[in-house]
């Protein structure tokens, strides 16, 4: 029997987080096409009869203009010294960039095994392309490193890869117990979710100056009641938050009540309040209270 750690790796909207809840089966990370929706390290985990996987979801790497920039870069960088393998996930219908080339030289120079997945492959039907950019991604390294395409979104060869993945782990004993999929809490699960509506429903630089806190959690055997806050950095992003009339803050509360009652199959009342922490994104102390710190 295998098992292991298996770290995912890449650009921001290569589709991560969109894999993860693919070889699961169920959504257990929030996927939109904006940049920096993963923003904390998430562990999905996997058992078969094969054995048990335990994948860890990092946000995109990108250059950090910002104390949560770092966090994120950070998150990424931590989980790769512990892990059994290595997942290097890449856009396949596009060449490397030079974010690729980045990570395979700050990142990825390790002993640790890894595998190239190209991702989106699906998207060109020219099959020369993609061995085209398949090489660009190869040349990033000096080893000759095995490759998977898959399709993250429709499911094409996640059977492949999880076989490759398999061959790579050490054998082992489960360190989780079978019906275990996440170790996030309903806290979490419900903080993501709200910040997903969000990132869904607005646009410009709305996503990325939010941060959702959920202030208490009362779990009753008929009923979840939920008080949540949602941060944002200026008076002007407050207003579009909560739109119109309250518009906007009821459609991105409805969206939300109505996946955490699917989640937690039972009635949901969740109330949100909007409020400015002005700059939040540079300071420490307001990273720290949202949950953006390295644990020790």
């Amino acid at each position: 029997m295998k098992s292991g750690f298996t770290t995912i790796i890449g650009r921001p909207n290569v589709g991560k987080s969109t894999l993860l809840n693919q070889i699961l089966g169920q959504k257990i990370v929030i996927t939109t096409d904006k940049a920096q929706t993963t923003r904390k390290r998430i562990k999905g985990i996997l058992t078969t009869d094969e054995g048990q996987i335990v994948f860890i979801d990092t946000p995109g790497v990108h250059k950090p203009l910002n104390k949560l920039g770092e966090f994120l870069l950070d998150e990424a960088k931590i989980s790769i010294p512990d892990a059994d393998l290595i997942l290097f996930l890449v856009d396949g219908s596009e060449p490397a960039g030079k974010g690729d080339k980045w990570i395979a030289q700050n990142l990825l120079q390790t002993e640790i095994p890894i595998i190239i997945v190209m991702n989106k492959v699906d998207k060109i039907k020219n099959t020369a392309k993609v061995e085209e950019n398949l090489l660009t991604y190869k040349t990033l390294f000096d080893k000759n490193l095995p490759v998977v395409r898959i399709s993250a979104k429709t499911g094409r060869n996640i059977d492949t890869l999880l076989s490759n993945i398999y061959r790579k782990l050490p054998e082992g004993l489960p360190m989780y117990p079978e019906d275990i999929v996440t170790e996030e809490t309903m806290r979490d699960v419900t903080e993501e979710i709200i910040r997903e509506k969000i990132l869904l429903n607005t646009s410009d630089e709305i996503p990325h100056s939010v941060a959702v806190k959920v202030e208490n959690y009362f779990e009753q055997e008929n009923i979840d009641k939920i008080y949540a806050s949602i941060f944002c950095e200026t008076k002007s992003q407050k207003g579009i938050l909560i739109g119109k009339g309250g518009s906007m803050l009821k459609k991105i509360g409805t969206e939300a009540r109505k996946e955490l009652e699917e989640i937690t199959e039972k009635k949901v009342y969740l109330e949100l309040n909007v409020k400015v922490e002005k700059d939040w994104r540079k300071k420490q102390s307001s990273l720290k209270s949202f949950g953006y710190e390295q644990e020790n």
